[in-house]
């Protein structure tokens, strides 16, 4: 024996092989593991959870603001779905929320992270205002020329971004974002400058004529702008869940290399997806400068490309799912509205309220996609 030998005390314990594993791997006598299946109903249940958590701190937030609990029950419910008014508006923002959280959803499908909707909105906005101050097309087809100019323009800005991607490994993220700037700086430039209205001399663009915007339903103020988003989510729907495209941005999402190893025209299938976001987005801008204020402004699209990634999000890139976050993030912009003017809510607490909403449910995503299980001694 040697003298290293005795220098070992002879009490010492036997080391569990077992519970020494189960310390590194887990957190003391829990272990986190990947949940290999999850029933539709806990996902369900999951998802109310996080998103009931979110509204319930959310609550608090508006309450230590200032408002009273029974004030929020009367804007979030009463006032906004007791009158035909408020909810034709609810209905006429959440049509170009719907639109965008569509254009999110596609480009996701395929891991192509879009963050300049609000860039390619302007773009679409810009060329269907060109076809309307240019009085492009016969005036029975004016709408659907600015529709397909914007869907267009949507598209081929999108284009730059894709192309840096593919071809130079450019990350999206950054060429989109920086995008926005470029494109809203266009905007002001036409809007302060040859496009300006000549009767008002505000920097907006001149009011459309009665043939260049989006008609009215025939009831409240509602345009047509949702239905057109309702025919927009069902092809998307019909495109990424019935059709072999479906499928095969099905497997590129799951797996891009072994996509590519399949045979799968991986870029195609990522370049179609990013385009298409991109005439969704464009789509959007047309909505709302020909179905809501009927001319191009300078702020039109603030606030819709983070709204539609949180669509896009809570939705889990479900077209139909979207359309039910949609209905509640237009709720949630209309109350907003109400509790900044007569509670003089600022707005950052409104983006707080639908950041914290986030939060709650990507916890409910971990909790889905994780679970966790107690370590049993001698296991």
């Amino acid at each position: 024996m040697t003298d290293i030998d005795h220098n070992i005390p002879a009490a010492l314990p036997a080391v569990n092989n077992s519970e020494l594993r189960a310390k590194r791997q887990g957190f003391g006598r829990f272990n986190l593991e990947v949940r290999q299946h999850a029933s539709a109903w806990y996902q369900v249940v999951a998802l109310a959870g996080g998103v009931g958590a979110g509204l319930f701190i959310a609550a608090l937030i508006l309450v230590a603001s200032g408002v009273g609990f029974s004030d929020l029950a009367n804007e979030f419910i009463f006032s906004i779905f007791s009158t035909p008014r408020s909810l034709s508006d609810v209905l006429t923002q959440a049509a170009p929320l719907l639109i965008v959280g569509l254009a999110a959803a596609v480009a996701f499908r395929v891991r192509f992270w879009n963050i300049g909707i609000e860039g390619q909105m302007i773009l679409g906005s810009i060329a269907a205002t060109g076809v309307a101050i240019g009085n492009i097309g016969p005036a029975p087809l004016r709408v659907a020329t600015m529709f397909i100019a914007a869907a267009l323009g949507g598209m081929l800005w999108m284009l730059i971004p894709a192309l840096l991607r593919i071809r130079h490994g450019v990350n999206e993220i950054i060429s989109t974002l920086l995008l926005n700037y470029v494109a809203f700086n266009l905007l002001l430039h036409l809007l302060y400058g040859s496009w300006k209205d000549p009767k008002s001399g505000f920097p907006n663009s001149e009011q459309y004529e009665a043939v260049e915007r989006l008609a009215t339903v025939g009831w409240e103020s509602l345009t047509y702008a949702l239905p057109l988003a309702l025919i927009l989510t069902a092809v998307i729907w019909w495109l990424l869940n019935v059709s072999r495209y479906g499928y095969f941005t099905r497997v590129v999402q799951a797996n891009p290399r072994m996509a590519a190893a399949m045979g799968l025209p991986v870029i195609a299938v990522t370049m179609g997806a990013a385009l298409l976001s991109g005439a969704l987005a464009g789509v959007a801008g047309f909505a709302i400068s020909a179905g809501v204020e009927y001319r191009m402004t300078q702020g039109f699209f603030v606030g819709y490309g983070f709204s539609g990634i949180l669509i896009a999000f809570l939705a889990r890139n479900n077209p139909l799912g979207a359309v039910l976050v949609a209905l509640c993030v237009a709720t949630l912009f209309i109350a907003s509205q109400s509790l900044q003017v007569f509670y003089q809510i600022p707005g950052s607490v409104v983006q707080l309220v639908q950041a914290v909403v986030v939060i709650c449910v990507a916890a409910s995503e971990f909790f889905i996609r994780y679970r966790i299980r107690r370590i049993h001694r001698g296991s």
